[in-house]
């Protein structure tokens, strides 16, 4: 049964984070500046309104420090104390160069990526705030940034130029781009009936799954472009699930459920829905590779030549990033391997009609059950139990 957690905001909320902390608080930020944090059963343990008032765009939790809470504001990152919100801790002004949209932090809770309009990544490094890279090839804005688990100096990053990079931070380059316009061209030449529109895949966010390979872009043409990282950070594979009728905002893994592929997606729809990607092409040889690593961790390589074979119908080439030459260099060397999959035809294990956009989808696992909290264009957040699967 669905609940309600009411009187926490006076407006529209549109971001919700989870701490790992024994606590489990929860904090979310909504238009206008304002910041709630919950208990576990959904009662409002404070509530500040941030200088300003432009409007809260993303809010997490140090996976270092649970103790401490950071929040975007303009282009203002905002530190604060859950437990005592009188006030911002510390604050990083012009974190951003324009409104920042997404904060993500790595697993040693020492850097800060900071994706904004201007279509610029920052990365902060911890405590002090201080800017150590500028990340700039995005040519709209940047939407949404994630670090790789497990790799702490890897960000992934996507926004509305329908491109997704990865990076690893001891360069101002990415490792590889891809375009998921091109992608998508591909798809549909094959795919669309005559008179059918589709939505331009501009990319609102992106996750990336416990095991640090499998990567997952919530896009505007409803689906879930899903991409495999292999060794050398090289992009091994991509793929995509349909996984809504009209754009996908979220796209989250789980990692409290049995096996790190399950993706929980909300769209404009107004569905939210839970998927086993374990038997996704993108995903299943990951998904091997793990069960056989300790017995025989060579003979990955040999699986993929073999998985690669029987689909070269379906294979397709990937698209090559716009970039310099040097970039270019370095972009096919670790893009070779990568191939094009068809999307996964079942359907999602779990459907939620929720009945309005979804601003903001967040896993977390409430008094011992699996759940899912989600904040739409209300000022309410919802939560849906995950227990029955």
């Amino acid at each position: 049964m669905a609940r309600q957690w009411s009187e926490g905001h006076s407006a529209s909320i549109l971001c919700v984070g989870a701490s790992s902390g024994p606590e489990g608080l929860l904090a979310s930020g909504s238009e206008g500046g304002e910041v709630t944090v919950w208990s576990q059963e959904g009662t409002v343990i404070g509530r500040l309104a941030l200088s300003g008032e432009d409007d809260s765009t993303s809010v997490v939790f140090s996976p270092a420090a649970p103790g401490q809470l950071y929040v975007s504001h303009g282009d203002t990152v905002s530190v604060l104390d859950p437990r005592n919100l009188k006030g911002p801790v510390e604050e990083f002004q012009g974190a951003g160069e324009e409104e920042i949209n997404a904060l993500a932090l790595n697993d040693t809770g020492l850097a800060l990526a900071v994706a904004d309009d201007s279509g610029a990544v920052r990365v902060l490094e911890l405590p002090a705030g201080k800017v150590c890279r500028t990340l700039r090839r995005h040519t709209n804005i940047c939407s949404s940034v994630a670090f790789r688990p497990l790799r702490p100096n890897n960000l992934l990053s996507a926004g509305l130029d329908m491109q997704v990079m990865l990076w690893g931070l001891q360069k101002t380059r990415p490792l590889w781009t891809v375009n998921l316009q091109d992608v998508a061209e591909e798809e549909d030449d094959h795919q669309q009936r005559p008179g059918q529109l589709f939505n331009p895949p501009l990319v609102h966010c992106v996750s990336v799954a416990s095991c640090g390979n499998i990567v997952g872009c919530a896009a505007e043409d409803g689906r879930v472009h899903l991409m495999r990282i292999g060794s050398g950070s090289k992009l091994e594979q991509q793929g995509a699930v349909k996984a809504h009728s009209q754009g996908a905002s979220q796209a989250h893994f789980v990692n409290f459920l049995p096996h790190p592929y399950w993706l929980i997606t909300g769209g404009n729809d107004g569905q939210v829905a839970l998927w086993d990607l374990s038997k996704h092409p993108v995903v299943s040889l990951e998904a091997k590779a793990k069960t056989r690593v300790a017995a025989a961790p060579r003979k990955r390589g040999k699986n993929k030549a073999k998985r690669k074979e029987q689909s070269q119908d379906k294979a397709k080439t990937p698209p090559k990033a716009e970039a310099d030459k040097e970039e270019a260099e370095v972009e096919d060397e670790v893009a070779t391997g990568s191939e094009e999959v068809t999307e996964e035809k079942s359907g999602p294990k779990l459907s939620i009609s929720h009945g309005d956009k979804v601003n903001w989808l967040c896993p977390a696992v409430l008094k011992g059950e699996p759940s899912v909290v989600v904040a739409d264009q209300s000022c309410s957040l919802t939560v849906y139990p995950l227990s029955q699967l």
